[in-house]
């Protein structure tokens, strides 16, 4: 066999195995800085801060929730948030369960359960909610991440029947 032939394959294997592991290194990077963003984004609920709870927002985010219209836009989210953090019990608790980054390390995605506690306007009773959230972010050209699409869906009730729960 030609040295140059082994020489080049050798290269090759060498080239396809660093970037796997430069691959490796940046989904493990990310997975950490969602993690550590999320820990900082419920420090931030709790100081009931609307400029801090949605800075983790990028300027085109989409927050939807249930109940609501979808929002539209950093500034609408922020709106929203201001609004919702006037109420002194209002608390939300992000709990990851899987964080997966892209390939290409700039796309990450964040899934888990959430909590809420907040004062229902007609009773002015606290009330509590539970389920599940799904947050999309992407890696700026800062290496900041930012949520791009942030969704959460309330789980029912206990005693709502699984017929209903099902639609």
């Amino acid at each position: 066999m030609n040295r140059s032939l082994i020489a080049f394959a050798t290269l090759a294997v060498l080239a396809i195995t660093a970037c796997q592991s430069s691959s490796d290194d940046a989904r493990a990077s990310g997975e950490k800085a969602i993690h550590d963003l999320e820990a900082q984004w419920n420090q931030d609920f709790a100081t009931h801060d609307p400029d801090k709870i949605s800075s983790h927002y990028a300027d085109d985010a989409v927050l939807m929730v249930p109940g609501m219209a979808a929002i539209n836009g950093k500034t609408a989210i922020h709106d929203a948030i201001k609004q919702m953090e006037t109420d002194p019990a209002m608390l939300i608790v992000l709990q990851p369960s899987k964080v997966e980054v892209a390939n290409s390390g700039d796309l990450a995605f964040s899934q888990g359960t959430y909590t809420l506690t907040e004062t229902d306007p007609a009773t002015k009773q606290i009330i509590k909610d539970h389920g599940s959230y799904l947050t999309t972010y992407r890696k700026g050209a800062d290496g900041t991440w930012k949520a791009v699409r942030d969704m959460t869906t309330s789980e029912p009730p206990a005693d709502v029947p699984a017929t209903v729960q099902a639609h």
